[in-house]
């Protein structure tokens, strides 16, 4: 979901996305708990619950996965840790598509390591899927692409 402020732009989880998640958490905490003569399916349930949970509580705690202006962009990185990057440090911006078997899955990807100065720090390289940003990732990569090539 592109989101557009005052400063720049923020792409975000859509609000769809994270009551599936929560009501297939509580469809497995339900799943459980009928299944108390059965620890083994029990367990499984539990352990499916544990993790849509987890994934719908990450959604909660960082909705908005990529912002960005004419300073630098904000990541979430690992579960839910954002990362300011200036724009000077992002190396790359591109749409990685892969195809297997039948899918094709599209990833922004975000690359990051150069410095204003041209010596390199930690390179490090950003993933989001369409269900990070709410929309097209070739969207989202023209959008920080338009951003980037401003603030050159």
């Amino acid at each position: 979901m592109n989101e557009q402020t005052g400063a720049g732009v923020r792409w975000r989880v859509p609000p769809q996305q994270v009551a599936v998640k929560w009501l297939a958490c509580a469809a497995f905490v339900a799943l459980a708990a009928l299944s108390s003569g059965d620890p083994q399916r029990m367990l499984l349930a539990g352990a499916a619950a544990v993790g849509a949970g987890a994934l719908a509580l990450r959604d909660v705690l960082a909705p908005v996965r990529v912002a960005a202006d004419a300073e630098g962009v904000t990541l979430v990185t690992g579960y839910a840790t954002r990362r300011r990057v200036p724009w000077g440090e992002v190396t790359a911006v591109r749409v990685d598509e892969r195809r297997r078997l039948l899918t094709t899955t599209r990833l922004l990807e975000i690359e990051t390591g150069g410095t204003a100065d041209g010596t390199e720090d930690d390179h490090d390289v950003y993933l989001f899927s369409r269900f990070d940003l709410g929309v097209d990732v070739a969207d989202a990569a023209a959008g920080l692409e338009r951003l980037r090539e401003a603030a050159r």
